[in-house]
């Protein structure tokens, strides 16, 4: 097990440091410029991509907006258990974040998604409402790509498909984004 335990360290830092700053740094501007515009970020993923986006709704709302002049709008779509499951049972899982956002956003406004296949159909299916009705859009995705890649308008990709090491290395993105801005100003 001790082997086991060093080599999936080993793994994960080698996934860790293969994160281009650069990418991040462009994330953080997207950010940004929704606070600045007075934008409301919407936040979603499946299964330990949804821990990620409640976790970095917190992060973003919380720890980066107190005591700040201007705060986040940030809204995980994850959070709201009966609503997301009333939309699963009466429609279907596949709507479950596009009708929030139906209900919800406004043109400008941000969804950022995380999906380490970058094919969940609710998470596709929320990015394409997104584009089509004038909003930005970020996914954090892996090395399998997917459609999250090919209509995020924004996307940063992990250079592994292990998905605990991918959903490992999102948080880590998460947290950049945040104390850019807890740390920075």
């Amino acid at each position: 097990m001790r082997n086991w335990a060093q080599q999936y360290l080993t793994e994960q830092s080698r996934v860790v440091l293969a994160i281009d700053p650069a990418e991040v740094a462009s994330l953080i501007e997207v950010i940004a410029t929704a606070r600045k515009n007075d934008r409301t970020i919407f936040v979603c993923g499946n299964g330990g991509s949804a821990a990620n986006a409640s976790h970095f709704a917190v992060d973003l709302g919380k720890g980066a907006s107190l005591g700040k002049p201007q705060r986040f709008k940030v809204l995980s779509l994850n959070d709201n258990t009966p609503y997301l499951t009333a939309l699963g049972n009466d429609l279907s899982y596949e709507d479950v974040f596009v009708e929030q956002l139906i209900n919800l956003a406004k043109p400008g406004d941000l969804l950022f998604c995380m999906s380490v296949s970058g094919n969940s159909p609710n998470v596709v299916k929320a990015l394409q409402w997104a584009n089509d009705n004038q909003m930005l859009t970020i996914g954090l995705g892996s090395r399998r790509r997917g459609r999250l890649e090919e209509i995020a308008s924004h996307s940063l990709l992990i250079d592994d498909d292990h998905f605990g090491r991918v959903e490992d290395a999102h948080m880590h993105v998460c947290h950049m984004l945040c104390y850019a801005f807890m740390e920075n100003e």
